[in-house]
């Protein structure tokens, strides 16, 4: 877990999700998952919490992709870290 931490930012894509639509938001969720290279090991949803749930609800509960490996809720309730199997060969 605590390797987490150490993901350069070379290898992280953030993506923010404010002010769309739940399809829209899991559209180009989905979008940058399957177009993330095999050095991309996180993806940090921003999708916000105050203004209405769905999307974070979306994300950390419906969303599902191949190679999601593992979702991490973490203290900032606005964001959603997801990490990445490598891409199959």
């Amino acid at each position: 877990m605590y390797e987490d931490i150490f993901i350069p930012d070379t290898d992280r894509i953030i993506i923010d999700l404010h002010n769309m639509e739940k399809d829209e938001a899991l559209f180009y969720l989905e979008k940058a998952i399957d177009t993330a290279t095999d050095n991309i090991k996180e993806i940090v949803v921003i999708h916000g919490y105050r203004k209405g749930q769905a999307i974070m609800n979306a994300v950390r509960k419906e969303f599902i992709h191949k190679r999601i490996e593992k979702k991490i809720i973490p203290f900032n309730q606005g964001i959603t870290l997801i990490y990445l199997k490598p891409v199959e060969k």
